[in-house]
């Protein structure tokens, strides 16, 4: 798929329990605000709350989808604000720039219900030859 600059994507996702719980085993990151719901109940959230990781491997997830043979050289990552687990996200990915065989990356994750943004992020991904 050729890309050139401006909209990439959009996906809405509704992350699950099952999903928080998946990536705590397989990343180690098994803190009790993303697998405990009665824990995370207690909490200033009030209920889980899914890894920044997990919400940003659904863009890499669809970007694989699409550009199976791309490759990350850089990213920076920001999670302002919670993502929660049952409550759905809307992925946003705007291709900023193509310059030789790179590809740079604007994504924006945010809650649907207010469009709080939960993941801040710009992706530089290898391409080949634009």
């Amino acid at each position: 798929m050729p890309l050139a600059p401006g909209p990439f994507f959009t996906i809405d996702h509704v992350p699950t329990q099952a999903e928080l719980e998946l990536f705590a085993r397989v990343s180690g990151d098994d803190n009790p605000i993303h697998v405990d719901p009665a824990f995370s109940a207690r909490t200033r959230f009030g209920r889980t709350v899914a890894h920044g990781m997990l919400i940003y491997s659904y863009f890499w997830a669809e970007t694989r989808r699409q550009l199976p043979h791309a490759t990350v050289k850089q990213q920076s990552l920001m999670f302002p604000h919670p993502a929660y687990a049952g409550e759905p996200i809307r992925l946003t990915a705007t291709v900023e720039s193509i310059e030789g065989g790179d590809a740079r990356i604007a994504v924006r994750v945010a809650r649907v219900v207010d469009d709080t943004p939960v993941t801040e992020a710009t992706t530089v991904l290898a391409i080949g030859a634009a």
